[in-house]
């Protein structure tokens, strides 16, 4: 299908409907902001972005979501979302309705609800295993970035374009022991590590907002993450490499189950591999950070929220302050 042709389907999805999915699940987390349940906090953003979600008219399909069938009781890879099945726009939806259980849990920053829509078949099934990332933002010459290449390279490959020192640039990085090389390589040439304890989708986004001061996002994390974030970058013009990384071989048949065969076991994707066409991305704070703000409770009883909503057609980011009143506060 063609990208006129799913954006035909897209544009049956409102895409403030899927900001209200994002928002519901976002509201439902923050009760739990502080309270050391990360268990709890997850399963009230699942909870409601699942009830959200069958409140629009589509015909929906999770291809990323909270776990395989026998994992995760809502919002399972295949599960059906969506008050139209069968009637309405095929969407398939990358979902993570608490990206930051751990920040939540402890009142950290960077926690957000988070979905990804777009047409059948255009978003990858990641398994849920670890994807070695790298990013950066727009403005860039197509290529510029390679995870075949070494750190060391990649740098010098966006400062010589952006018409600085290495030394000049900043790389957003997990703070995980795993890279603990990455981090030594970084600094030795000068680069500033911008080290961040959870939450890599909000890590990557970053790189498109020049107040973030962050240009490139390294690293391992989350494969279905990278996808969630590939859709991000597919909608403002970044690039993006991933490739799954596999510890054993449970994992690597857990990417053979969901189509990946073993040819493609080291593959690179590059950004329109992971999220192809016209597609939606929405995010909503759970925690204030370098993205969002968190959602906060006014004495009123009024809470507010903070989310960004983003498509590929068009270009169009949109920046959304909500609030919200009798509706949430039961």
């Amino acid at each position: 299908m063609t990208d006129t042709a799913a954006s035909k389907v897209l544009d049956r999805v409102l895409v403030m409907e899927m900001v209200r999915v994002t928002e519901a699940a976002a509201i439902a987390a923050s009760r739990l902001i502080g309270r050391g349940d990360e268990k709890a906090a997850d399963h009230a953003a699942v909870e409601a972005m699942r009830k959200a979600f069958d409140e629009l008219t589509i015909d929906g399909t999770v291809v990323i979501g909270e776990g395989e069938r026998d994992e995760a009781p809502m919002l399972y890879i295949g599960e059906k979302v969506g008050g139209a099945q069968g009637t309405g726009p095929k969407i398939d939806i990358a979902l993570d309705p608490l990206e930051g259980t751990t920040i939540t849990a402890k009142a950290g920053p960077n926690a957000l609800a988070v979905l990804a829509c777009a047409e059948e078949g255009n978003l990858l099934n990641a398994p849920d295993v670890y994807m070695d990332k790298l990013a950066v933002g727009p403005g860039y010459p197509e290529g510029i970035i390679d995870l075949a290449k070494s750190p060391t390279e990649n740098v010098a490959a966006v400062a010589k374009v952006k018409g600085v020192q290495p030394s000049d640039i900043n790389v957003c990085v997990l703070d995980r022991p795993r890279h603990a090389d990455l981090i030594a390589e970084l600094r030795g040439i000068g680069c500033g590590v911008v080290l961040i304890g959870d939450g890599d989708v909000a890590g990557v986004i970053a790189v498109t907002d020049e107040d973030t001061t962050i240009d490139m996002y390294m690293g391992s994390g989350g494969a279905p993450e990278g996808v969630l974030a590939a859709a991000a970058l597919r909608c403002v013009g970044g690039q993006f490499n991933g490739r799954l990384l596999f510890r054993n071989d449970d994992e690597r048949a857990r990417a053979r189950k969901w189509g990946i065969e073993d040819r493609e076991f080291d593959r690179i994707y590059k950004l329109e591999e992971l999220a192809k066409g016209d597609c939606i991305f929405a995010a909503t704070g759970v925690t204030s950070g370098s993205l969002l703000d968190g959602v906060k409770r006014l004495r009123n009883g009024t809470m507010t929220t903070d989310s960004v909503v983003m498509r590929a057609s068009s270009g169009t980011v949109r920046w959304i302050k909500g609030e919200h009143r009798a509706a949430f506060k039961d």
